[in-house]
């Protein structure tokens, strides 16, 4: 995709169906994939929207958590994110980009399954850079089970509810004392959480969670300036799809567009919801769907 301004159709502004079949090992590595994601590295240009703001990004090292990151670097943030120890390679790269626009990269080893790290990664947070500004609950955990519920383990799904739900619920809720009056909280839940695909009902099931966790967290904080919305992806080309889906060959053609998104196409709604342009939005989830009509 340019950066040229002019229109583009967006159904053919990145690779369609069919893409090349591949598999990874969980948590999968940005490198492999083919074609390559977009964060917008070439492309997303910042305006300083976030000046001297202060991020914390879960899930930061790939995919919508990278592209996120990047985002926020150049439109004037430094960013703290966690990503686990399998994925240090992709974690380094966006140190990198963070680094390359100017603002400080805190990469932070961190489970967020474990509350005892998510209290830690909160006081790493402050003590980095004294507040958070923006708290962007982002990393998540699915695996398909086309066989059906039968297929879905005690195992599987204590890591999808403790990852999707857990960790987001004990950051915000360390994180709270130290998110100043017009900071904000974005939750990245999914088209999942209203149309929800069989083989990922456990994953499904948290999403919705989340947009019920979204809107009630954002009326109990509305008196106190923090205002809490949600970005609802359709399918993104991210490491997390060759790694927990049996064929990636059609993956996305199943909306509207005809294709999966690319993380780049998803930063510019965190980007807005974090910033002082959306002082009247709270409690609202921004869908991205590439066209699959939602409630």
């Amino acid at each position: 995709m340019t950066d040229s301004g002019r229109p583009q159709d967006p159904a053919e502004a990145y690779p369609r169906p069919d893409l090349p079949d591949q598999e990874q090992a969980h948590p999968g590595l940005t490198g492999p994939m083919d074609p390559a994601p977009d964060h917008g590295e070439d492309t997303y240009r910042g305006s300083g929207q976030l000046e001297g703001r202060a991020a914390v990004v879960t899930g930061g090292d790939s995919g919508i958590g990278r592209a996120v990151a990047l985002a926020f670097a150049r439109e004037g943030a430094d960013v703290l994110f966690t990503h686990l120890p399998e994925e240090e390679e992709d974690a380094l790269v966006t140190v990198r980009l963070v680094e390359s626009a100017g603002r400080r990269a805190v990469p932070v080893v961190c489970d967020i399954r474990d509350e005892k790290q998510c209290r830690a990664l909160v006081e790493r947070a402050v003590s980095e850079f004294g507040r958070i500004d923006v708290l962007v609950n982002n990393a998540a955990y699915q695996m398909s089970r086309p066989e059906g519920i039968s297929a879905i383990s005690t195992e599987q799904f204590d890591r999808v509810v403790r990852t999707n739900l857990y960790g987001m619920f004990w950051l915000c809720k360390n994180a709270l004392p130290h998110i100043p009056a017009g900071g904000s909280i974005i939750n990245t839940t999914s088209v999942q959480a209203y149309e929800p695909s069989p083989h990922l009902l456990d994953y499904a099931m948290t999403k919705g969670a989340i947009v019920t966790f979204t809107k009630g967290l954002a009326q109990m904080l509305a008196s106190d300036g923090i205002r809490v919305n949600a970005v609802a992806p359709g399918p993104v080309w991210t490491p997390l799809i060759p790694a927990t889906l049996p064929d990636t060959t059609e993956f996305g053609k199943q909306s509207p567009l005809g294709r999966p998104a690319q993380p780049a196409e998803m930063a510019p709604a965190y980007v807005f919801l974090a910033s002082s342009r959306a002082s009247y939005i709270t409690g609202e989830i921004m869908n991205a769907t590439g066209g699959t009509p939602l409630p």
